[in-house]
């Protein structure tokens, strides 16, 4: 009891330096939550902001090959153990970072990989930021919960779905989730939001679109906006070079959302 109390004194002094902290959820795996949170970040950190990324997957941490960082490790220094510099603004951390070989799964029962995670977010400190961007693990479970519960003053939280009936359903589970434990909903992201052609300029609506807008109408919640699907975000997660291409759809499309992450913030502020 005495350890874990010195572990939550730690995570709140390692976190006392942080305006902003969000957390990234979904109700349900497989909707892109983790490349959401990673282009979110390095857009955030493109715009001049000081971010950090914490990847809370203990199960698929896919952040670190996302950004060509798996064969990193953590070092130590003078002023203990630091995030990951991934570029000049971002700072990131993974349970992938401490994992020797990352085909080995970890078969751990819940208590033991909340003490992993309170250690994990406890002797790390990050300094200084403006943001710290959170991405819990998939579903409103007890990880997301015990994860959630660890970190004190959560700004908000953001809710990423794609535009299926079903996925939908998983929304309003997300939002019942974050308002049991009093977490303010930054707002909505629908992922996988049609798809162009680079041939023709043609839209087609693989996985129908509108659904997430329809939803924050619906709940009167913010809409932050949507992310097409694009081959691009695919190549650079799985080759470890993501990144923000300006100019392109997809750098538009989170620039837009970073801007509406700021100022829904700042309307929660004032209220």
């Amino acid at each position: 009891m005495e350890e874990r109390k010195k572990q939550q004194e730690s995570i709140k002094k390692n976190l006392s330096q942080i305006k902003q902290v969000i957390v990234i959820l979904s109700g349900k795996g497989g909707v892109g939550k983790s490349t959401v949170s990673t282009n979110l970040a390095l857009t955030l950190a493109q715009q001049g902001h000081f971010v950090g990324l914490l990847d809370s997957d203990m199960h698929g941490p896919t952040i670190p090959t996302m950004l060509g960082l798996e064969n990193t490790r953590i070092m130590q220094s003078a002023d203990g153990l630091k995030p990951v510099q991934a570029t000049e603004n971002l700072k990131v951390l993974s349970m992938g970072f401490l994992i020797k070989n990352q085909d080995e799964a970890i078969i751990w029962r819940g208590p033991m990989k909340m003490g992993a995670i309170r250690q994990l977010i406890g002797d790390f400190n990050w300094g200084p930021l403006d943001y710290l961007i959170i991405d819990l693990p998939p579903g409103t479970g007890d990880e997301p919960l015990s994860i959630a519960q660890i970190i004190p003053k959560i700004t908000g939280a953001i809710i990423v779905t794609t535009p299926q009936d079903v996925a939908l359903v998983s929304v309003r589970k997300s939002i019942t989730f974050v308002n049991k434990l009093k977490i303010p909903v930054v707002g909505i992201i629908e992922n996988m939001s049609g798809f162009t052609c680079p041939h023709c300029g043609k839209k087609v609506d693989i996985f129908k679109t509108g659904g997430g807008k329809k939803a924050a109408e619906d709940l009167n919640l913010p809409f932050l906006g949507d992310i097409p699907l694009d081959p691009t975000i695919v190549e650079t997660g799985d080759s470890g070079t993501t990144t923000m291409i300006k100019d392109s759809t997809l750098s538009t499309s989170f620039e837009k959302i970073a801007e509406n992450v700021k100022k829904s913030i700042k309307d929660q502020e004032e209220k």
